[in-house]
């Protein structure tokens, strides 16, 4: 009868906890604004369709000036104050807000600014502008866009002592189609096409280290600048040639 009392009172105390945390997360939770979510297809079929909207990019200075969607005007986070008269007078009217996709928080950012300024029809572009250009959507493009990427490279030999030595601190993606992943992979990669890079990033931690490799450096090169663009800290570019011609094994998988 004791030990059942005391197995009565720890669980109490370990529902009594578990109901602290989530009476303090709560508020948080609340907190936050939560906005109507536009897909890639629907903002493509308003623009087509012209419907009268305002389109907000959130991203830095240098993103917008590279390349962003066409017609948006930018407006940050941090100068959003003597920004604000760029949107428009009358409170009601639409919205839309985007940024680099679903893991960049500053769309969301702007648009509680905008909500708190008493605008009422908002919407983010969740998706973002890397999901965009890669399904072919028109943009407005600098003349920096062109500009060629210096990629951090691992070798074959870096990277296999990287994954023996801190094998968690890392998230090897194979960027090829999935056949020519079947057919043979570095053990432990992911696949994620580089042709769909960006639409299947959100699975990618950004508090890791990300290597992506294909058989020469032509696709993980795309899927490189593609991460650069969704704001992911530490990237890094390896090829499968390279694991192949230093005798690395590679492991097969069935479709």
């Amino acid at each position: 009868m004791k030990s059942f009392c005391r197995f009565l009172k720890a669980n109490a105390f370990a529902v009594l906890a578990i109901a602290l945390v989530l009476a303090a997360a709560l508020p948080a939770l609340a907190s936050e604004p939560q906005f109507q979510i536009i897909s890639t297809e629907a903002l493509k079929d308003m623009i087509d369709e012209k419907v009268k909207f305002t389109l907000v990019d959130a991203r830095t200075a240098d993103e917008y000036d590279e390349a962003h969607i066409g017609g948006a005007i930018h407006i940050t986070d941090k100068d959003f104050a003597k920004s604000a008269a760029l949107l428009p007078a009358d409170k009601g009217a639409k919205l839309v807000f985007y940024c680099n996709g679903v893991k960049c928080g500053k769309s969301k950012k702007v648009a509680a600014k905008a909500k708190e300024a008493g605008y009422t029809n908002i919407f983010v572009y969740n998706d973002g502008f890397p999901v965009w250009e890669e399904k072919g959507m028109p943009i407005a493009a600098g003349p920096k866009y062109s500009k060629k990427v210096e990629t951090t490279k691992l070798s074959a030999r870096e990277l296999a002592k990287a994954l023996q030595e801190k094998k968690d601190a890392y998230v090897v993606v194979d960027v090829r189609d999935e056949f020519e992943f079947a057919e043979g992979h570095i053990a432990g990669a992911i696949n994620i096409p580089a042709e769909t890079f960006a639409t299947k990033s959100g699975v990618l931690p950004k508090e890791k280290a990300i290597v992506v490799y294909c058989n020469s450096g032509g696709r993980s090169y795309t899927a490189y600048r593609k991460l650069m663009k969704l704001a992911y800290p530490t990237i890094y570019q390896s090829t499968l040639a390279d694991w192949k011609e230093a005798g690395l094994p590679v492991v097969k998988s069935q479709l």
